[in-house]
């Protein structure tokens, strides 16, 4: 794994870190972290990015098992502290596996 520090927070998974990384042909310094989904608008939106703000601008991460480059943003799992970056997120962590609720149809009985 290799250490970055986080120069500035984008959104409540996306960041930008110091120095750029490297992944095959392409370098980059935004980062996408996996392992959950932060809002990107609204309240939320905002309190996600305040959060990891806190959490990291400033500090070392680690970039770990890159699943690629989308848009620009190395796509990767993203280390702090020991722990995987989701972990601080459990608000916001994918469930593997697990479909959201879908309303029943009703069926109207024209009797």
């Amino acid at each position: 794994m290799e250490t970055f520090t986080v120069a500035a927070v984008i959104d409540g998974n996306t960041f930008d870190v110091s120095p750029q990384w490297e992944l095959e042909d392409k370098t980059g310094d935004r980062v996408q972290a996996t392992g959950y989904s932060a809002p990107k608008a609204g309240k939320q939106g905002m309190a996600a990015e305040q959060k990891l703000a806190i959490l990291i601008h400033n500090k070392e991460i680690e970039l770990a098992a890159p699943q690629g480059v989308e848009r620009g943003r190395l796509v990767c799992e993203v280390r702090f502290r020991g722990r995987n970056l989701a972990d601080y997120f459990p608000e916001y962590q994918e469930q593997a596996g697990e479909l959201p609720d879908e309303p029943e149809d009703e069926e109207s009985d024209p009797s």
